[in-house]
Protein backbone atom coordinates (compact mmCIF):
# COMPACT_ATOMS: atom_id res chain seq x y z
CA UNK A 1 0.00 0.00 0.00
CA UNK A 2 1.63 3.19 -0.23
CA UNK A 3 1.03 6.77 1.09
CA UNK A 4 0.14 9.40 -1.66
CA UNK A 5 1.38 12.00 0.81
CA UNK A 6 4.59 10.78 0.24
CA UNK A 7 5.02 8.80 -2.47
CA UNK A 8 6.18 5.67 -0.21
CA UNK A 9 4.74 2.30 0.52
CA UNK A 10 3.72 1.93 4.09
CA UNK A 11 5.88 -1.60 5.02
CA UNK A 12 4.98 -2.86 8.64
CA UNK A 13 8.08 -3.12 10.77
CA UNK A 14 9.64 -6.23 12.20
CA UNK A 15 7.95 -6.47 15.76
CA UNK A 16 11.13 -8.19 16.87
CA UNK A 17 12.96 -5.23 15.85
CA UNK A 18 10.93 -2.64 17.64
CA UNK A 19 11.91 -4.81 20.94
CA UNK A 20 15.32 -3.89 20.46
CA UNK A 21 15.31 -0.42 19.27
CA UNK A 22 16.06 2.26 22.00
CA UNK A 23 16.66 6.17 21.44
CA UNK A 24 20.38 7.00 20.52
CA UNK A 25 19.91 10.11 22.72
CA UNK A 26 18.62 9.10 25.97
CA UNK A 27 18.88 5.08 25.27
CA UNK A 28 15.41 5.05 26.48
CA UNK A 29 12.26 2.96 25.03
CA UNK A 30 10.09 3.94 21.18
CA UNK A 31 6.92 4.31 21.07
CA UNK A 32 5.82 3.05 17.57
CA UNK A 33 3.16 5.37 16.02
CA UNK A 34 2.04 3.37 13.81
CA UNK A 35 -0.13 6.02 11.34
CA UNK A 36 2.82 8.62 11.49
CA UNK A 37 5.17 6.06 10.88
CA UNK A 38 7.42 7.04 13.77
CA UNK A 39 9.15 5.81 16.36
CA UNK A 40 8.73 8.28 19.12
CA UNK A 41 11.22 9.27 22.05
CA UNK A 42 9.59 11.29 24.96
CA UNK A 43 12.79 11.25 26.89
CA UNK A 44 14.38 13.21 24.27
CA UNK A 45 11.27 14.37 22.47
CA UNK A 46 12.22 13.14 19.31
CA UNK A 47 9.88 11.22 16.61
CA UNK A 48 12.05 9.62 14.20
CA UNK A 49 11.00 8.45 10.83
CA UNK A 50 10.30 4.92 9.45
CA UNK A 51 10.90 4.98 5.93
CA UNK A 52 9.87 1.68 3.55
CA UNK A 53 10.02 -0.15 7.12
CA UNK A 54 13.45 1.10 7.66
CA UNK A 55 13.17 3.06 11.25
CA UNK A 56 15.84 5.91 10.52
CA UNK A 57 17.76 6.47 14.10
CA UNK A 58 20.04 9.75 13.35
CA UNK A 59 19.20 12.48 15.58
CA UNK A 60 19.29 14.47 12.47
CA UNK A 61 16.67 13.20 10.56
CA UNK A 62 14.27 13.14 13.62
CA UNK A 63 11.41 15.22 14.35
CA UNK A 64 11.10 17.62 17.43
CA UNK A 65 7.71 16.69 18.80
CA UNK A 66 5.71 19.77 20.52
CA UNK A 67 5.45 21.02 23.71
CA UNK A 68 2.59 20.75 26.03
Amino acid sequence: MSDPSTGTANRAVDPKLLEILVCPVTRGPLVYDREAQELVSEGAGLAYPIRDGIPIMLPEEARQLEQT
